[in-house]
């Protein structure tokens, strides 16, 4: 088995040195196409109006001057056209990729322009508490028999795998929940508005502490709760219980 590593954190980040180990423990046959920079919260967004350039560190590992989903088209497409991967690992994630995070978030959408190019693909993401205590080894131990495990049925066509990891040790996890997409308390939202040296305003975007218990069933509530949260995500948006009231409202 063929697995492509890339990610949003770019090529140099720690998670993708744990995510190797994990592809290890799956397939002696890996490669890497990941982004030159880091490129958190760049979504399915294309590099159109710039050159994109690669730089190849070996005949198995390359990176982009783009975004994750750039990596993932030039891989596929052009990189390793004539040996294709059989899977796409993203991640591991510096963080939760939780509720309408996965619209945000490069890893997923890595993973989604694989699922988009006829290749199963899997986000990965490793929750933290403190940045200066990232407990990588959960995700490296407990991902590679999860990834066995989802390889074993049929996701159907147009659909990824979105595992995200609780911010404790391995031997604090407490087991694993299939969860839907949850949502987030977007009255969290940070804007931290500050000005520069030279009297101009600037801004840092982030969110507060959650506030609240997210419903049980839900990616949030299940690594709150130290569970690893495995969600089926669906690249088709069309909100198919409304079509009937649709197509009757525009008869």
């Amino acid at each position: 088995m063929r697995i492509l590593l890339s990610n949003d954190d770019g090529f140099d980040a720690p998670g993708m040195v744990t995510l190797k180990k994990i592809a290890a423990a799956l397939s002696d046959d890996v490669i890497v196409v990941a982004p030159a920079k880091e490129q958190s919260g760049a979504s399915r967004s294309l590099t159109l109006h710039d050159p994109i350039r690669i730089n190849k560190y070996s005949d198995t590992e390359y990176s982009v001057s783009g975004t994750p989903t750039d990596c993932v088209m030039m891989a596929l497409n052009y990189i390793f056209k004539d040996s294709p991967p059989d899977l796409i690992l993203s991640g591991v994630n510096r963080g939760g990729n939780l509720g309408e995070d996965v619209l945000y978030s490069g890893t997923v959408a890595a993973a989604s322009e694989g699922t988009l190019l006829g290749v199963r693909s899997v986000a990965i993401s490793q929750c933290i508490l403190d940045p200066e205590n990232i407990h990588w080894d959960t995700a490296e131990k407990m991902a590679p028999e999860i990834i066995k495990n989802l390889l074993e049925m049929e996701w159907g066509s147009g659909t990824l795998m979105n595992i995200n990891f609780p911010p404790v040790p391995v031997e604090e996890v407490k087991g694993i929940q299939a969860t839907r997409q949850g949502k987030r308390d977007l009255s969290n939202l940070l804007i931290d508005a500050r000005v520069d040296a030279r009297g101009t305003d600037y801004f840092w975007l982030g969110y507060r502490p959650s506030i609240g218990e997210p419903s049980e069933g839900v990616d949030l509530h299940a690594v709150s709760t130290g569970y690893i949260s495995v969600t089926p995500l669906n690249l088709n948006l069309t909100a198919d219980p409304l079509m009937s009231d649709l197509a009757k409202q525009l008869s």
